[in-house]
């Protein structure tokens, strides 16, 4: 877990980001804001930040921001309540995005392995996403990714989105976020 003040400090520096991208929030949505640790207290190097500005039974609609460096953790949607599971589209807003997925594994890998971590990382597929291109995450798909050096900002378009049913690589991933007060 991660002290308040860490919690404070990145919410701020993922609101600054969002700011400078343009991208307007409501107060109800910039208070809302998730930051995801993953239970692992690495937000830094293993996290994510996200707004969702609507979730129903039919679809969903998301900012996802990345520090620089930051990976979200390989994980995927399996099958819920008789859907095939979550599909997404990642569009990069801003920044740059090394999506990992299952296929051919990149000779050189752009991301950087956070200290430790390289055996919760299976898929080695490497899809680069800069501002305004996009690619589509089936149902059941492992992957996982990362921002580059200056962050990022990704729109994620999907069906409903369950995140407490995502399923990790990492056994020791807390999805849903701990109230740290």
């Amino acid at each position: 877990m991660i002290s308040k003040q860490e919690r404070q400090s990145v919410k701020e520096e993922t609101l600054r980001y969002l700011k400078e991208a343009g991208i307007a929030l409501t107060p109800q949505e910039a208070e809302s804001l998730e930051i995801a640790d993953f239970g692992l207290g690495r937000i830094r190097e293993i996290g994510l930040q996200l707004v969702v500005y609507v979730n129903t039974d039919r679809y969903c609609a998301k900012e996802l921001v990345l520090l620089p460096g930051q990976t979200c953790p390989e994980h995927y949607h399996p099958p819920v309540n008789g859907t095939p599971g979550k599909e997404e589209t990642f569009r990069c807003r801003r920044g740059t995005v090394y999506l990992y997925v299952p296929g051919e594994p990149a000779e050189q890998p752009k991301a950087v392995i956070p200290e430790g971590y390289g055996e919760y990382l299976n898929v080695w597929h490497e899809i680069l996403l800069r501002p305004g291109e996009q690619y589509t995450i089936l149902p059941g798909t492992p992957h996982w990714f990362q921002a580059g050096s200056e962050g990022a900002i990704v729109s994620e378009f999907s069906s409903t989105s369950t995140d407490e049913n995502d399923i990790f690589t990492d056994p020791r991933i807390v999805r849903i976020p701990v109230d740290p007060s």
